[in-house]
């Protein structure tokens, strides 16, 4: 079960999402399916002076009712907001996997669950207590719920990983590098399956000064490759992979969702904030290489449309460099639109809609896209998700520092 350079087959098993528009996969991709708005007005903490007022928050998340089951790791309901979701998404993941619980062959596992920020929650909660409180400590949890590996040790403690267990940190690239590194472990025989992707929940007053700051969020909404786009928003939520080698997948008689075909990742090396067409464009068309298919055959893109300005417009002309002509036949949608920018989390996030397009022959929507800017002039499938015959997705990761990562996913191999 080799692919023809030798490396093993690695496929998809277990998918887990917490998301705005959505707290389990099922409910995503209704959502999706509803061209649901996940924006609205900022809720659980003081906005004080803050300027722009809208994020995609999950909102009512009952972290006690979807991790009370939870044998190994009792502390994890103690954890940051961040592991929360984290461990929600790999629960649901894992039992869509049907892998034993806890691992079997521990140290042939590995849990690979990133973060681009880690417990900025309780970065915040604590500094509020220390200095505006005037309390003499903070919670003796506050290192643990910090560290931006908690999550992947909370989830490797419960499901028994004991192989590679660590966070990977790349800004908005995050997950996807996460998920990737999975891909080349299994792949090359150091593990046979892995947990992987990323969870994110950063919106608080500090943060939303900060990228106030920077002047990358909108104060009305995210509309990506649309005219009046002004900014992103932020969000928050967790994608979770299951990753298998398919010899063993198949010899278990799991349930295969799709196979993880190809991995690109490149850096710009040249600006932390703007980014580039070179960089995202070699990464499409190393993952396009690395699956050993041509362009013509991907049927979807899910696009990192963050819905700034030079963000959109790149992405586009990069698009355009690695597809040429079929650029235009291309099925293109960011969902940010839908759920915000879950920062380090969006590429599990969409990773699993990818798949989800694939199992289905629908592709999600770009919703707000009114007036398309004429600099962004491909089908972004705009307002509406539709049918449309879907074997070969690409989900693009860009982050700050000029971080680009690729996946291609394919059909479930027979």
């Amino acid at each position: 079960m080799t692919k023809r350079d030798g490396t093993r087959r690695v496929v998809v098993t277990g998918m887990g999402a917490v998301t705005p528009i959505g707290e389990t996969v099922p409910e995503l991709w209704e959502g999706v399916r509803q061209a649901k708005c996940g924006v609205s007005e900022l809720e659980g903490f003081p906005v004080e002076d803050l300027k722009v007022l809208i994020a995609a928050q999950i909102k009512n998340f009952d972290h006690k009712a979807r991790l009370k089951h939870f044998q190994r790791d009792k502390i994890v309901i103690h954890a940051d907001r961040y592991s929360w979701f984290a461990a929600a998404a790999a629960d649901e993941a894992m039992r869509q996997s049907g892998l034993e619980i806890p691992m079997a062959d521990p140290y042939r596992a590995a849990c690979i669950v990133g973060s681009g920020a880690g417990g900025l929650v309780t970065y915040e909660t604590a500094y509020r207590d220390l200095f505006i409180h005037n309390k003499r400590a903070t919670h003796p949890l506050t290192l643990l719920r910090i560290i931006g590996s908690s999550a992947a040790a909370h989830v490797g403690i419960e499901f028994g990983v004991k192989g590679p267990t660590f966070a990977t940190c790349s800004a908005c690239s995050t997950a996807t590098h996460a998920i990737g590194t999975a891909y080349d472990y299994i792949r090359h025989g150091l593990v046979d399956r892995a947990i992987a992707g990323a969870s994110e929940s950063v919106i608080n007053y500090g943060t939303m000064k900060a990228w106030q700051a920077l002047h990358v969020l909108s104060p009305e909404g995210c509309f990506p490759f649309n005219k009046k786009r002004n900014g992103t928003v932020l969000g928050e939520g967790a994608g979770i992979l299951i990753l298998e080698d398919l010899e063993s997948a198949q010899k278990r008689g799991a349930n295969i969702l799709a196979e993880l075909c190809g991995f690109g990742q490149t850096s710009d090396a040249r600006d932390m904030v703007n980014p580039g067409v070179e960089g995202p464009r070699e990464a499409m068309k190393m993952a396009l290489h690395d699956a050993a298919i041509e362009p013509h055959q991907i049927d979807y893109l899910s696009a990192h449309g963050t819905a700034t300005a030079i963000n959109d417009k790149n992405e586009t002309n990069a698009i355009k460099e690695v597809f040429g002509d079929h650029a235009y036949k291309l099925a293109i949608s960011s969902t940010k639109s839908m759920h915000g920018h879950p920062l380090g989390a969006g590429g599990g996030i969409e990773a699993t809609l990818c798949i989800k397009a694939m199992e289905e022959n629908w592709v999600p929507p770009t919703i707000g896209l009114d007036e398309p800017d004429p600099d962004c002039d491909l089908d972004y499938v705009p307002n509406q998700g539709r049918d449309h015959e879907v074997t070969y997705t690409m989900s693009n990761s860009f982050a700050f520092g000029g971080l680009n990562t690729v996946l291609v996913f394919g059909p479930a191999p027979a």
